[in-house]
């Protein structure tokens, strides 16, 4: 294998499926068959899941809710999808932790770095839940973190297009896909695929992104054994 400990990034809207908000149970179940192939094949997993299925931060910000409060909601919001995504895992067999930026000790452990190296080590798969702890950064900023901090060999982003476009595929007919970027590029060209802060910080330590389509049935087992899909960011 290419890579034997991945970070993987769950957006929460992913999660919602068609519906407007929630957890679509369908979904959940495509993406924890995914996570338990990787598992079997014994591949170190960490996972890092969005809120926005039920409150993003900066939404909430806009409306005219304190920044700090919206993204602390936002924060709890993950800890709901931490603790589906776990439900799931455990229902298939899959022995799981959820490692809780904030202190919540009767639902999910508290982030300690060598404990979570530790889980991992023991064939555990993680769910990092509740962001850095800190509102003003995103779920992308805490996967960047914590990727860096267990010594991941690569984030993989998982999103509902094949890659990353130099404009919206959804939108845009003539959208063109890179097969491969730079972070500078990245940064330079103002692509939403990440803030710049979780860029920043694979840029400077030097952990790939690969952006692909979650739902392609065996795209992540793919990735992992070095096979080209979606687009690579790297140096």
């Amino acid at each position: 294998m290419k890579y034997n400990r991945i970070l993987l990034k769950l957006s929460g809207e992913a999660l919602a499926g068609d519906k407007n908000g929630g957890v679509c149970n369908d979904v959940l179940n495509q993406i924890c068959d995914e996570v338990k192939n990787l598992h079997q094949m014994g591949v170190e997993v960490a996972l890092v899941v969005g809120g926005g299925n039920i409150h993003r931060g900066v939404a909430g910000a806009t409306k005219g809710m304190d920044r700090t409060t919206s993204d602390h909601m936002g924060m709890l919001a993950t800890v709901i999808n931490s603790l589906a995504l776990q439900d799931c895992l455990e229902r298939k067999d899959i022995s799981t932790r959820v490692m809780s930026a904030i202190e919540m000790a009767e639902i999910a452990e508290p982030y300690i770095r060598r404990r979570a190296v530790r889980h991992l080590e023991k064939k555990r798969v993680i769910i990092f839940a509740a962001g850095t702890g800190n509102p003003y950064f995103t779920t992308d900023t805490a996967a960047a973190l914590r990727a860096n901090e267990i010594d991941a060999d690569v984030i993989m982003k998982a999103t509902k297009v094949d890659g990353i476009y130099d404009r919206d595929p959804m939108v845009h007919d003539d959208a063109v896909k890179f097969d491969e970027l730079k972070y500078i590029d990245v940064l330079n060209k103002g692509i939403k695929v990440m803030d710049s802060a979780a860029i920043s910080l694979c840029m400077d330590n030097e952990i790939e992104i690969i952006v692909f389509n979650m739902f392609e049935k065996g795209n992540v087992q793919k990735a992992v054994i070095g096979d080209r899909i979606g687009t690579i960011v790297k140096n």
